[in-house]
């Protein structure tokens, strides 16, 4: 939605400055000026815009706002908007470029929202500009020079988009099977710089670009990976990993108890059957938490259809969904003195990788419409 009204057409013309613009001739084409038409001469002067403002960012929309001369003000009707990605230096150079896509509105109050998941994705930078217009009798358009361009970015989903994406993962999670340890699959190197450098202490890192490419919490929140699934027939861990072929398995009460709040971070799929979600698990009042509390649907540890702690006479009791893959971010520090390090009997499955693993986009199982 742009205003009071949205309309898509013809990618915009390069040239810029002032004349007639007809949206019949299938492409943005520029067809008047002062010597061929001087009946329109002194109508073509519109006031251009200027001081544009972007507020109000979200993963889909944003509002503009600009200062204009109030000279012919009055005839302004519609107002054209020109609005593309910006160019990534280390995109593919064989690729397809993206279309621009130029948007006109009625001449609303300003500012006014434009909002619309096809041609506004999350976390993506973009160029603006604007040009005023009157509509002629003709159905062309008379029209100002465009504006400065100017760059903004949008912003990452919010828990209301993240809701949706918990909304859908929930539909597949599948019964709950028991677990009782989180692992964590690595080279031998890794460990061993573990204990030489950081005192034996797995520290948090900042987490990866895979999943959603709107998530809060790629590139931005610090934690450990971890893993928690297990196999139907053993309840066990599997022997293979894409990881390596060390692990560390610890006791799962000594992360995830009633001290830790649980978070929804992701859900996804890479081109596969099989889909994956993200959960986080933070320390009351840590500063993963605090990061966590502001982005992310909280879940009840207790009943939540991905991942439980509940406590059965006297003892925490643990369960996992069995038809998603969890990936699980501990946002603390973690001793490898509180578990046991070893190496595992099956294969480095690193096809099964999901370190920057871009989503599919085409999934309906596991998109929303708010981009990807």
């Amino acid at each position: 939605m742009l205003g009071a009204t949205c309309t898509l057409i013809a990618p915009p013309r390069e040239a810029s400055g002032r004349g007639r613009l007809s949206p019949h001739s299938g492409a943005a084409l520029l067809t008047g000026n002062k010597s061929q038409d001087s009946g329109i001469a002194e109508m073509e002067e519109l006031p251009v815009p200027h001081n544009i403002k972007i507020s109000n960012i979200t993963c889909d929309s944003f509002k503009i706002s600009w200062d204009m001369d109030s000279k012919s003000k009055d005839r302004i009707t519609h107002y054209f908007i020109d609005l593309n990605k910006k160019e990534n230096k280390n995109s593919n150079k064989f690729k397809h470029k993206d279309v621009p896509t130029k948007l006109v509105a009625k001449a609303v109050p300003l500012p006014m929202t434009v909002r619309g998941h096809w041609f506004l994705s999350p976390r993506t930078e973009y160029t603006v500009a604007v040009q005023t217009a009157s509509k002629q009798v003709d159905g062309d358009y008379v029209v100002s020079e465009w504006s400065e361009i100017i760059e903004f970015c949008t912003a990452d989903y919010s828990k209301v988009h993240l809701t949706q994406l918990l909304e859908k993962a929930e539909v597949i999670a599948g019964r709950m099977l028991k677990l009782s340890v989180f692992y964590r699959n690595q080279h031998k190197e890794y460990f061993d710089y573990i204990r030489e450098h950081h005192g034996n202490a797995m520290q948090p890192s900042v987490k990866d670009n895979s999943g959603s490419h709107g998530s809060p919490i790629s590139g931005k929140l610090e934690g450990i990976f971890f893993s928690c699934n297990t196999e139907f027939n053993t309840g066990k861990p599997p022997q293979d990993s894409p990881y390596g072929r060390y692990r560390f398995e610890i006791a799962a009460e000594k992360l995830f108890n009633p001290n830790t709040n649980l978070y929804f971070g992701d859900f996804y799929c890479m081109y596969t059957a099989y889909h994956y979600v993200i959960l986080v698990i933070a320390p009351v009042g840590s500063p993963g938490d605090e990061f966590c509390k502001q982005r992310l649907p909280q879940l009840n540890i207790k009943d939540n259809k991905f991942l439980t702690c509940d406590e059965e006479d006297g003892v925490m009791v643990y369960h996992h969904a069995q038809d998603v893959i969890l990936e699980v971010i501990y946002t603390d520090p973690v001793d490898l003195s509180l578990g046991t390090v070893a190496e595992i009997t099956g294969h480095q499955l690193m096809s099964l990788s999901t370190a920057n693993a871009k989503k599919d986009p085409s999934c309906k199982t596991c998109n929303i419409s708010v981009g990807r």
